[in-house]
């Protein structure tokens, strides 16, 4: 039997955390290196400026969530100085907004975060765990498809500021990005995995580099050097739901991504899944309802009242329209990125790393891009330049660990922004509902619900969009499945020890196991 299964959004990631597993690390081995190297192999999605989550279960323990995420400055800098600019990415059948530049920069949690793991969870010792990532950097990484085309969705960002630019440009044009195949090199970024390995984690919160990242946010910037040396990694117990026969660990508050999800499994344990086919129109209503159920009220609590009789109030509703459509009976016939990990032993490990869309600014001397999470819209309920000071942020991502009724486990997670929580919605149903294969379940068409639009991969049958518009919705078939609908790259582990993993096409997944 293998020694663990890896899912990750490229082989090199994979690649290094097969490396020091293979060299007797665990799990949480894996994931930290996967963690370094997926700065290096998926430079738009990953960076260690950002933050991150990493749902872990060690065997025949509890599971438990380190929220390594981002958090607010202490203090926020006049907006009339601020470098905060919007810009636009264009997903081909969509586009969405995001704000970029020194104000739009969250204090970092992922290296701390990185440090945390290493100590309390993992075999090897940190200069060994970020030695793959180390050799990927120097070596340079060979641009592939999905990379080059996450680049061009957000090149207005790349192209905002000429040291990010350089980070993604061709060796021999850098005045263009670079081709498929073209290796890039990441020289700065090998020499401050080097330092961090030797100096540790006080180099970014409190040495050399705070100091260089403060002064560049004076003018600008909220962050400061306080900010940095007042960061913690918090130790999360999760989110239970108990969801049919299984039992769901999902990132609690103060995040926002596990809360939504468990109203969504809520509204849908409230009705039968029996008999239905993945894809089918009464499928994806069901889906469409839970998910417009959901946003309702999120959307009333947010305004005021009380929750308890807005939930049964929203729950009343979901029912009556899931019922109207089943008596009329079916018709004629997205900055983040996933790491999933289990091991023989039974260590589990989910990590979610985001970075947003990048700050459009690099910690000189170092190659690392900072976060851009002040400026993103969905954690910004009361609007921008509001935030709480000195209070983590919320997220939408959401790892996730499912204890299935006979004990095998499925750990999962996607990247996606607000396109989070329905990816792995969708990949819990077609598990544990429509009974599919892991495979099955990350491949098959997915939807997401926002502003009144539902979105739509194929293959959809002409008549299921016919009875999805049928009921008063905005239905757009998109041409092709899409890094839109997210990345669940997903791993599970048997009740007899068998080890499997499915990787996501939507964003690059690989699945590797470790022999």
């Amino acid at each position: 039997m293998p020694r663990a299964i890896i899912a990750a959004g490229h082989p090199d990631t994979a690649a290094a955390a097969a490396a020091v597993i293979g060299c007797g690390g665990n799990a949480f081995d894996g994931a930290v290196a996967a963690l370094a190297a997926a700065c290096v192999a998926e430079p738009v999605l990953a960076s260690l400026g950002g933050g991150a989550f990493l749902h872990a279960r060690a065997a025949g323990a509890a599971p438990v969530v380190y929220d390594c995420f981002t958090q607010t400055p202490k203090a926020r800098a006049p907006t009339a100085g601020l470098d905060f600019r919007g810009v636009h990415a264009d997903f081909g059948d969509a586009t969405q907004e995001f704000h970029i530049g020194r104000g739009a920069i969250a204090t970092p949690g992922a290296i701390a975060g990185l440090f945390a793991i290493g100590r309390e969870l993992c075999r090897l010792p940190i200069a060994d765990l970020l030695a793959p990532a180390r050799r990927l950097a120097r070596a340079g990484v060979v641009v592939n498809a999905f990379q080059r085309d996450i680049a061009e969705i957000v090149l207005p960002i790349l192209a905002a500021d000429p040291a990010t630019f350089a980070l993604y440009a061709s060796q021999t044009d850098p005045g263009r990005l670079a081709h498929v195949g073209e290796r890039v090199p990441w020289p700065e970024f090998a020499e401050a995995l080097d330092e961090l390995a030797s100096v540790g984690p006080g180099l970014f919160y409190g040495g050399a580099w705070a100091d260089r990242l403060a002064a560049d946010c004076a003018a600008g910037g909220h962050l400061g050097v306080a900010d940095l040396a007042g960061y913690r990694v918090e130790r999360r117990e999760p989110l239970p739901v108990h969801y049919r026969d299984a039992r769901l660990y999902l990132n609690p508050p103060p995040s926002l991504g596990g809360a939504l999800l468990a109203l969504t499994l809520e509204l849908l344990d409230a009705v039968s899944c029996e008999g239905l086919r993945c894809g089918s129109s009464t499928h994806r209503l069901l889906l469409a309802e839970a998910m417009a159920a959901t946003a309702a009220l999120r959307a009333a609590v947010a305004t005021g009242g009380t929750d308890a009789d807005r939930r049964e109030a929203e729950r009343a509703r979901f029912r009556s329209r899931i019922a109207a459509i089943r008596q009329a009976g079916p018709p004629a016939t997205r900055g983040t990125t996933q790491i999933s990990i289990a091991d023989r032993d039974g260590n589990l490990a989910s990590l979610t790393l985001s970075n947003g869309e990048g700050a459009a600014y690099v910690l000189p001397g170092t190659g690392i891009v900072l976060n851009n999470m002040l400026g993103e819209a969905d954690l910004a309920a009361d609007g921008f330049h509001r935030w709480p000071t000195d209070t983590r942020l919320g997220s939408m991502m959401c790892p996730t660990l499912v204890e299935h009724a006979d004990g095998g486990w499925t750990v999962t997670g996607s990247s996606g922004s607000n396109r989070i929580r329905s990816a792995i919605l969708q990949v819990l149903v077609n598990r544990i509902d429509l009974g599919l294969s892991l495979p099955e379940a990350v491949a098959a068409p997915r939807l997401h619900l926002e502003d009144g639009v539902l979105s739509l991969e194929p293959p959809v049958a002409a008549d299921t969009v016919a009875a999805l518009a049928a009921q008063g919705l905005d239905v757009r078939v998109w041409r092709t499945q899409n890094v839109f609908f997210g990345g669940a790259h997903s791993v599970g582990i048997d009740a007899d020890g068998r080890l499997h993993g499915a990787g996501d096409g939507r964003r690059g997944g690989v699945v590797l196991a470790v022999e």
